[in-house]
């Protein structure tokens, strides 16, 4: 039969296959408003799908029909519900955007692709979220639940998506075949709270219910077989009351219409778990709903149940006077009947508007918040800030889609978030306008420090490429290297993330600090050859200058803060003058006699000077050793100087035992200058503070030297002590004073 290549357009297939379908005038002019566009998607998918299975086993037309039917019940316009077949046309389309774009517009050409790509997202995440721990996998959904209402611009998508699950659902019930478990519950725990956030009530209900059924089916069967054997009893007490109140509130000029209200499975089952209740207890409760024509006849309708029933108060809320948060609105109280004078069974009783019901049962209100059942079970968890307002726009969205048929939707909602994958399928939330060097700090900083190239969707790309939502991202990184300083040019885009840039900032910053605590080190180092001081510790030296590690004294001598010179003053003390009171008369090792004159005994050797060592300055009752000099007599050590250390080392035989002379008491008792390092938060004041307390405690400051660095005070005071002991109450006090976090004796 031969074409007419006016009323016909072709269509290439993924395998080459060539399909043709008609095309209209309306087409032709690609003018995406079109009489019919029902009809029309629906033979444009037909031979495409028509012999296609899904991963389900259900056919891919039967599907689609049934995807339609709910969006039409939803309240989705013609339009959204000829998408439904658009969507799973696009895996057998060579260029699925621009053919269908030829013929329906670039709106839903844009929406089918979306669609499709986020279809193949969350199988991706599914699969990964599998292997993935509890903790995990609860992120996980978090990720994919934001992720399906901010990949597309279009409200519409996320709707296909809620209807697509629902039937998928449902065939899994109908074909009596039990849903994969990873379905089910992403169903309950994403595509569930989904519906109930955008007020897709009998969405959700039905939802909850279908996924509860894969998961727990014994719990399900239970729950149904009660339901199921109270049925007619039950159907037959609420058919009594329902004909009965609105018999009478129709004899009190109320049109109400009364519906018994049913209980989905899912929510007995929550409610018994999450209060501890027995199924009795929880269906004991009969359920009524009043629809009146409006407010007036709601408090009319109140008025009359509480005057012919016996209400329960606490059981009282007025969410018309005041909405949920959501907006819901409805009159709820609970009442009891009188049965001979007696109170019998609960009867709880809504009553609202044919408006509100609407709102209540198909989610049109412009408000929005969400209530869900948190870790602690039944008890609820609410949800506030911006991303909740952005959810509020788009309630309004799904009210203004009726009348919206093909205009550009929701736009601009989105517009600061996008979600990507990385190559095993974890979700990444990120700014828009992010790239690949933001994606790689944001999964690790390391490998944004070593990032040198990126795949996106399988294709390299520059590091400063935008990335766009449902996008796999891969990085190729080096074993070792840090970041470029370009990455921090704004001009050049490689960062759209300020936690990135942050981190970017901190490795140069470090790099700066390492490069000067080397040249610190490389001068103290050089400064220890001249002296002859190798073997000394270099912690050893930083401690007894004052800093509390080695590095923090190398950082200072790098930044020139802190002159060698102090170190030199440290390992070449100047010798003072001979003090009587140090010297001793030194007697030979058999004598036993004490020195009168001064406070040392030194055995073994006569007639030698004695000096106290001021690298570490000993004073009783120390445990004290004797080291002989060139020239200059017996140098006194505490037993544990490092410098004494290093000396006893290299010359042993200079090495002496000593020992501390009988004190003397009263004017004549010597006194010994020790040195008592403070490390403090800086502050104004703080040297009258410590100062006064050696005066308080009578001990005399001989010398101080202080120095600051970046907020933290470091202090060296010489005091004159005659007892070691003595002082280290003294440091007690000196801890206590504000802002001193150590006080030590050098």
């Amino acid at each position: 039969m031969k074409r007419e290549s006016a009323n016909l357009q072709t269509a290439p297939l993924s395998d080459g296959v060539m399909v043709d379908y008609p095309l209209s005038a309306a087409t032709a002019d690609r003018s995406p408003v079109m009489e019919n566009m029902l009809a029309r998607a629906r033979a444009f998918a037909e031979p495409l799908i028509a012999d296609e299975k899904l991963d389900t086993g259900e056919n891919t037309l039967a599907h689609a029909d049934a995807v339609a039917a709910i969006v039409a019940k939803m309240g989705g316009s013609e339009a959204m519900q000829a998408a439904s077949y658009l969507v799973y046309s696009c895996q057998h389309l060579n260029r699925p955007q621009e053919v269908i774009a030829k013929v329906f517009g670039d709106n839903f050409a844009a929406l089918a692709v979306e669609t499709t790509k986020l279809v193949r997202v969350q199988e991706q995440a599914r699969t990964a979220s599998q292997g993935h721990h509890a903790e995990g996998a609860g992120a996980q959904t978090e990720n994919v639940r934001k992720m399906l209402l901010a990949f597309s611009r279009d409200l519409r998508v996320v709707m296909l998506r809620l209807a697509s699950r629902l039937q998928t659902l449902r065939h899994a019930a109908a074909s009596k075949q039990p849903a994969p478990e990873s379905v089910a519950r992403e169903s309950l725990q994403v595509f569930a709270p989904l519906a109930n956030r955008l007020g897709i009530w009998q969405v959700k209900w039905e939802i909850e219910d279908l996924s509860f059924r894969f998961l727990e089916p014994e719990t399900y069967k239970l729950i149904a077989r009660l339901l199921d054997e109270k049925r007619i009893e039950r159907e037959g007490h609420v058919e009594q009351l329902r004909s009965q109140l609105e018999r009478e509130l129709q004899a009190e000029g109320v049109k109400a219409t009364v519906q018994g209200r049913p209980k989905n499975i899912y929510s007995i089952v929550k409610k018994m778990r999450g209060k501890s209740l027995d199924f009795e207890q929880v269906f004991d409760i009969l359920a009524l709903r009043v629809v009146v024509p409006d407010v007036k006849d709601c408090y009319a309708a109140l008025a009359w149940v509480h005057s012919h029933f016996q209400p329960i108060d606490e059981e009282f809320d007025d969410y018309i006077a005041r909405p949920k948060p959501n907006g819901y609105q409805s009159l709820h109280t609970v009442v009891r009947e009188l049965v001979d004078g007696k109170a019998g069974k609960p009867i709880e009783i809504q009553i609202r508007t044919e408006e509100m019901h609407d709102h209540a049962e198909h989610g049109v209100a412009a408000h929005w918040a969400y209530k869900e059942a948190g870790h602690k079970g039944y008890a609820g968890v609410w949800a506030s800030g911006e991303y909740d307002a952005k959810i509020a726009v788009l309630r309004q969205l799904l009210a203004w889609e009726r009348d919206l048929s093909g205009g550009l939707q929701g736009q601009g909602l989105f517009d600061d978030r996008i979600y990507v994958l990385t190559p095993d399928a974890a979700i990444v939330e990120l700014p828009q306008g992010a790239t690949p060097v933001d994606f790689a700090y944001t999964v690790h900083t390391t490998l944004g420090h070593r990032c040198r190239g990126a795949r996106v969707d399988g294709a390299m790309v520059p590091l400063n490429t935008p990335l766009s939502n449902g996008q796999t991202v891969e990085i190729m990184a080096a074993k070792e290297g840090g970041p470029s300083r370009d990455w921090l040019n704004a001009e050049l885009g490689y960062l759209a993330s300020h936690r990135a840039r942050a981190k970017v900032r901190a490795w140069f910053n470090a790099q700066i600090t390492h490069e000067t605590v080397a040249r610190g080190r490389d001068a103290v180092e050089k400064l220890l050859q001249r002296e002859g001081k190798t073997a000394m510790r270099l912690e050893d030296l930083a401690s007894q200058l004052g800093f509390k590690s080695a590095d923090h004294l190398f950082e200072v001598v790098g930044k020139d803060e802190f002159s060698l010179r102090n170190i030199e003053t440290l390992l070449r003390p100047p010798e003072p003058p001979l003090n009587p009171d140090d010297g001793v008369q030194i007697k030979k090792a058999r004598g036993s006699e004490k020195s009168g004159k001064g406070g040392v005994l030194v055995v073994g050797v006569s007639s030698l000077m004695t000096q106290l060592a001021k690298c570490c300055r000993p004073a009783p009752p120390d445990a004290i050793r004797g080291f002989v000099t060139r020239g200059h007599g017996v140098s006194v050590h505490r037993a544990d100087c490092s410098n004494f250390r290093t000396m006893s080392a290299k010359d042993g035989e200079r090495v002496i035992d000593v020992e501390w002379g009988q004190p003397k008491k009263g004017a004549d008792a010597p006194v010994y200058a020790v040195d008592v390092a403070v490390e403090a938060a800086d502050r104004q004041g703080l040297l009258r503070d410590i100062s006064d307390v050696f005066a308080r405690e009578k001990m005399n400051v001989i010398g101080v030297q202080t120095q600051s660095i970046k907020g933290t005070a470091w202090m060296t005071f010489t005091v004159e002590i005659a007892d070691a002991a003595r002082l280290t109450q003294v440091l007690g006090v000196v801890t206590a004073v504000t802002g001193v976090r150590s006080a030590r004796r050098r």
